[in-house]
């Protein structure tokens, strides 16, 4: 079949009354939640991964991706009207967005933010369905060595793409991986670090993991930082639609956006902050209203957040293809498949192809139905950024307990998720990234498993594992992999710093 007709198909599935309700009540709850103050997508989707835990594999999939979307949404209203950026794609949005919301502009910058996501989530997932079969071909050819050079590509990708410093990435992927030997060994049948405790024999759960690190230690790093002063939230003035002027300066920024981040998005070593700080750049340079750069230039918030949303679509050609994350909201989701026993990659097209396109289609679904919910609801969205930051992270840590609790009922995991929560707490206190230690345990047991199998197959010889054209290839590119996003940051972050510096000035 051809891709044209599996996407028809799927969106046949995506289109049946509960799967369409439950998108729905995906971009309704991602939203809501990724609008909230200090909130981003990865820590939106970590909140939210219990409540799908109930529900059959497509129905839950395709929440999910509602929830994926929706975080992604919710960002820009907060970037915009409060000026606090929930991930790092989102500073440059509220560089520019927030200045236009001081201006009386809000409303057309949450307007061309919520357009030009929408055009870069259905361009881009158009590329995500007619790209993904041809990665699926090339990975059909895998053999043991080329899939533990693809997860030796993912270790690197994450150690080097989060955070400032590489060592700390290492660092985070290695307590990362010391939890994935937690239990019983797949090959031997030994008990691996179990210390004679029962509930630690089939391992440490996923899901545990995923909700304690982001939704746990994230939240108590974030209310351990008080208040910084009052945050004034900018009310929308006048009419929330675009006038013509909006519109000619926009659709050609939507759309540069959608080409810089969508790339960006699926390269092993990309992140969606390179794509926006390399799509305002380019803003800046082909603008013909420079004076408005650093005083809230509309150009500032079309392109960049199209290369936000692109880059998220263009995040799971290697998640769903390949089975590698490559973001932090990436990795939960991978935890999300691995909770039904699923592994994304290219068996997952052959074996359970309805699911996947069904899961592809629907994000088509739910970025029409964050159009239509994020633009006659602003006025409600605005109205939850006033909840007082007490109650906020009250509500997330009782939220996440009950959800942990739902999942799996037992007092140790309760104590597990308080002891990985205060854990990333610290973590975050300290400075290391996250993502890798959930990656480390999600793709650890799998890249052993690899490596053990291609190292009998050779009856031990280590040189097999280099021989072989694509693992080669593979393991340049994690060697590119750890010097591209320095590269990439540094050019994008400073042209971003010197619009700054002029603005100051």
């Amino acid at each position: 079949m051809s891709t044209f007709e599996f996407l028809l198909q799927g969106l046949a599935s995506a289109a049946e009354p509960m799967n369409l309700l439950y998108a729905l009540i995906g971009v309704t709850l991602g939203t809501a939640v990724g609008v909230l103050p200090g909130i981003g997508p990865a820590l939106t989707v970590a909140l939210l991964l219990p409540v799908t835990y109930r529900l059959d594999p497509t129905g839950s999939l395709i929440m999910f991706a509602g929830i994926y979307y929706g975080g992604m949404y919710g960002g820009s209203t907060t970037s915009i009207l409060l000026n606090t950026p929930g991930e790092s794609a989102s500073i440059v949005t509220a560089l520019e967005g927030n200045k236009m919301a001081r201006n009386g502009r809000g409303g057309p910058a949450l307007a061309t933010a919520a357009i030009g996501s929408f055009v870069a989530g259905l361009i881009a997932t158009l590329l995500l369905a007619f790209i993904a079969p041809y990665i699926v071909k090339l990975a059909l050819v895998f053999g043991p060595r080329e899939y533990f050079a693809l997860m030796v590509l993912a270790f690197v990708t994450v150690s080097s793409a989060f955070g400032d410093s590489t060592l700390r990435g290492l660092t985070s992927l290695f307590i990362g991986l010391a939890f994935s030997v937690v239990g019983i060994d797949q090959l031997t049948g030994q008990n691996r670090l179990s210390f004679g405790v029962p509930d630690l024999l089939d391992g440490i759960e996923v899901t545990t993991m995923a909700v304690a690190m982001f939704a746990i230690g994230e939240t108590l790093y974030i209310a351990a930082q008080g208040n910084r002063g009052p945050e004034t939230v900018e009310a929308v003035k006048g009419s929330v639609w675009m006038n013509a002027a909006d519109w000619a300066r926009s659709w050609k920024a939507w759309l540069r956006g959608t080409v810089i981040g969508f790339p960006i998005g699926a390269m092993p070593a990309g992140g969606a902050e390179i794509g926006t700080f390399l799509s305002y750049a380019a803003e800046k340079r082909l603008t013909k209203h420079p004076e408005e750069f650093g005083n809230g230039a509309i150009e500032g918030v079309a392109g960049p957040e199209a290369a936000n949303n692109a880059s998220a679509a263009g995040t799971l050609v290697p998640l769903l293809t390949l089975g590698l994350p490559t973001t932090a909201t990436a990795a939960i989701m991978l935890a999300g498949f691995q909770q039904y026993g699923l592994q994304p990659g290219p068996l997952l097209f052959a074996t359970n192809p309805q699911l996947v396109w069904g899961l592809i289609a629907s994000l088509l679904i739910a970025n029409l139905m964050l159009l239509v919910l994020n633009l006659p609801l602003i006025g409600l969205w605005v109205k939850l950024l006033t909840i007082p930051k007490p109650w906020l992270y009250a509500g997330i840590l009782v939220f996440a307990t009950l959800g942990t609790i739902g999942a799996n009922p037992s007092v140790f995991e309760l104590g597990m998720l308080l002891t990985f929560g205060l854990l990333g707490y610290v973590m975050r206190v300290f400075g290391y990234p996250i993502a890798p230690v959930v990656v480390g345990l999600i793709l650890g047991p799998l890249a052993e498993q690899q490596l053990r199998r291609a190292l009998a197959i050779s009856q031990g010889d280590v040189t097999v594992l280099f021989t072989s054209p694509i693992a080669a290839v593979l393991l340049a590119v994690a060697a590119i992999a750890l010097i591209l996003p320095l590269i990439l940051r540094a050019r994008g972050r400073g042209e971003v710093l010197s619009q700054m510096a002029a603005s100051e000035d």
